[in-house]
């Protein structure tokens, strides 16, 4: 008989606070660090472009040993701690000794600790609360990030206009500071380390030795169809989305003079307030099917890609941006759940999210490549359209290819008699 976890209050209290904290932490000092550069210290576009890019190399060469490391370790709340530390050091580093090496060395241990992140925190809170509550405190824990960062971007707007901009780079350390005392605050015990991997059923302590001889293999899962269409419809998703908003930036800056930096962040704040009522709604009505939601978010994506051709007025691209905050606060969390559901009883939950990570980092990159050099030779509009296009077929690939995975969907059975049969 499956039982259903309880951690205390304290531990879930901590894990909401660590994501507020660690929502502007997991990516360092991001777009700021451009801005710095530039305006501060006078680095020329080859050199921001070579510290601004090193950061996401790394993230994405790391994210699959990431997610294996989180998988094999007990210590994932340390884990969390020594990449906080990373942030902490690199960011503190770029503020004060703003050199090229410096600032490279720095932004390749973010690259690397923002890799630690997203595994570490799925990890432990499928190991606190189990697969049956995992929706609602996943799409729980997306709400917190997206309200953290909407307050990382206030506080950090503030230090730069009132303080300085390098102040900006002290503040995502001492975020940092405030992730590491809240994941300590997190009872290690509460924590079932072999359910965290995707091990098992809540409950299940028999046979945990033998469940270590017949974790699947990398291989073995990669061989498995619904991962791989999964793993496909993601990438394409990500390849039609990552480069959207560069080109929304790209278009409001035409003409635009220094408002176009204000639209740029009226376009973040209104996707990041979006994505906070989207993520919790998703988490709940994630409990009764995962696949008409996640359809929601990769359906909004062309909508969004054709109303950019429209207009180029910039309230108009501003308020398109709704959607963005719609697909985007969906992804967050069906995302998650429908790998810890792929991956169930394999073991292998975090390292299949890592190589999940690793496409989508490859499939962005590509994105913006790709976008750039139509929009050199035919425009935005055409830009937008393809980018749409390729939205269409993510949807196609995922509608018509990937299974719901939400267990007893098309049965009505309580969740009460579902629980006692198993």
């Amino acid at each position: 008989m499956q039982k259903q976890r309880r951690p205390s209050n304290k531990s879930l209290r901590s894990l909401d606070y660590l994501n507020v904290f660690l929502a502007d932490v997991r990516d360092g000092v991001g777009p700021y660090l451009s801005i710095y550069l530039k305006a501060s210290e006078n680095w020329n576009p080859a050199q921001i472009g070579m510290a601004m890019s090193v950061s996401t190399i790394a993230t994405v060469i790391v994210q699959t040993p990431a997610g294996a490391l989180v998988d094999r370790l007990r210590q994932k709340r340390m884990l969390i701690v020594l990449a906080a530390v990373f942030v902490s050091i690199g960011c503190i580093a770029i503020g004060l000794f703003p050199n090229l090496p410096v600032v490279i060395g720095s932004q390749i241990m973010i690259g690397i600790a923002a890799a630690v992140f997203p595994p570490a925190i799925t990890a432990i809170t499928l190991g606190l609360v189990g697969h049956e509550r995992l929706d609602r405190r996943v799409g729980r824990n997306e709400t917190f990030n997206h309200a953290g960062n909407l307050v990382a971007a206030v506080l950090a707007g503030l230090a730069g206009y009132f303080i300085a901009r390098k102040a900006i780079f002290f503040l995502v350390a001492a975020m940092a500071v405030g992730s590491i005392i809240s994941v300590r605050m997190i009872r290690e015990r509460e924590i079932d380390h072999e359910l965290a991997r995707g091990d098992g059923e809540e409950g299940e302590q028999e046979d945990k030795d033998k469940h270590q001889q017949r974790y699947e293999g990398i291989l073995q899962l990669l061989s498995d169809r619904k991962i791989l269409f999964f793993t496909v419809a993601v990438v394409l998703f990500h390849f039609a989305n990552a480069a959207m908003l560069p080109l929304v930036g790209q278009e409001l800056a035409q003409g635009k003079g220094t408002s176009d930096t204000v639209y740029m962040s009226a376009c973040i704040i209104v996707a990041q307030l979006v994505m906070i009522p989207v993520s919790n709604l998703a988490g709940r009505f994630a409990n009764a099917a995962r696949k008409p939601i996640f359809l929601l978010g990769f359906a909004v994506l062309p909508i969004r890609g054709v109303l950019y051709t429209l207009s180029d007025n910039p309230y108009f691209l501003v308020s398109v941006q709704i959607l963005d905050g719609i697909g985007a606060g969906i992804f967050g969390v069906l995302s998650v759940l429908m790998v810890a559901d792929f991956t169930k009883g394999t073991g292998r939950f975090n390292v299949t999210q890592g190589m999940l990570n690793t496409a989508i980092g490859v499939g962005a990159g590509l994105s913006n490549v790709l976008a750039g050099f139509v929009v050199k030779s035919a425009g935005y509009n055409v830009g937008f359209l393809i980018l749409a296009a390729i939205a269409v077929v993510a949807l196609g690939v995922f509608w018509f290819c990937v299974p719901e995975t939400k267990t007893g969907v098309n049965r009505k059975v309580s969740p009460q008699k579902n629980l006692a049969k198993s």
